[in-house]
């Protein structure tokens, strides 16, 4: 049987790749990439790559063929072809193609989210479901990554700031993306997994940052505009204060609060405390 991972140079694709690796070993292992110097660069020795871009159907179908599963990682938007677009020529390819299997990453209860970042994301689905490809959904939570800037604050005993009072369920992105790659290979899996951490608050989660780093330093909720003029007096322009600023709106609408276990289920194993996962990613 052979596998394969889209978006495989990025973050969550190289540690995918890794894992899928070590579950089905690297003869069976495709790499789809929009850049074939970069992946060849940046990707384990041995496994084959393919060039594959989101933006062109025909390198998506010639880089699925004889594909039996595949991870659909979601593209990031703000691209030069919008992502819903992206994302139709990615379901189009895989239905073309003859995929048996599509396991894709999505946002945390995708199909009734209220959040903006859930649109995009409730149009793939229902175009994977649509086509009738056999599928799991991966509605995931937010990665502790990013958080990089609290968590820093935190770690210079400096003052960490945050806008809103709501919750999310943080986890590593290596253990999003180590899930997803064992999902695919799975016999029976779900149709839907609602991966998550524990749900936490920012209050939470700077307790796990002084533990982590035995700092004493002060945690402090500030308005949201109170926020965003904190960051431009930082050093930001306005507009990627704005940009920054709305990480936290998908936490204050409350699309990120609903506790799940399936990602420890998959894993196989509890979660990374969250002391522990601060410092992996701290160091």
């Amino acid at each position: 049987m052979k596998y394969a991972i889209t978006a495989a140079t990025g973050n969550f694709g190289q540690i995918a790749i890794k894992k899928l690796i070590d579950l089905v070993g690297t003869d069976n292992v495709i790499a789809i990439v929009r850049n074939l110097e970069k992946g060849q660069k940046l990707l384990p020795k041995g496994v084959e790559i393919r060039q594959g871009d989101y933006d062109d159907i025909t390198t998506m179908e010639k880089a699925l063929k004889g594909i039996d599963r595949v991870l659909f990682i979601s593209s990031q938007p703000g691209g030069k072809v919008a992502r819903g677009t992206q994302h139709q020529n990615v379901v189009t390819a895989i239905k073309n193609a003859g995929v048996d299997f599509v396991a894709y990453t999505s946002f945390p209860n995708a199909q009734a989210s209220t959040s903006a970042l859930a649109n995009d994301h409730r149009l793939t689905e229902k175009l994977i479901e649509e086509q009738g490809i056999k599928h799991s959904f991966l509605r995931n939570n937010w990665y502790l990554q990013n958080e990089m800037g609290f968590l820093q604050s935190g770690a210079n005993n400096q003052t960490a700031t945050y806008w809103t009072d709501q919750q999310a369920g943080w986890a590593l992105e290596r253990e999003y993306a180590e899930a997803a790659a064992k999902v695919i290979t799975l016999e029976n899996p779900d149709a839907i997994y609602e991966f998550a951490g524990k749900i936490r608050s920012y209050a939470d989660l700077g307790a796990a940052l002084q533990t982590a780093t035995g700092n004493n330093f002060e945690l402090k909720q500030v308005s949201r505009d109170a926020y965003q003029a904190q960051l431009q007096t930082g050093g930001l322009d306005a507009d990627t204060a704005a940009l920054f600023t709305s990480f936290q709106a998908p936490i204050e609408d409350g699309s990120l609060s609903h506790q799940s276990d399936s990602l420890a289920k998959v894993l196989g194993r509890e979660l990374t405390s969250l002391p522990e996962a601060i410092n992996e990613i701290l160091n």
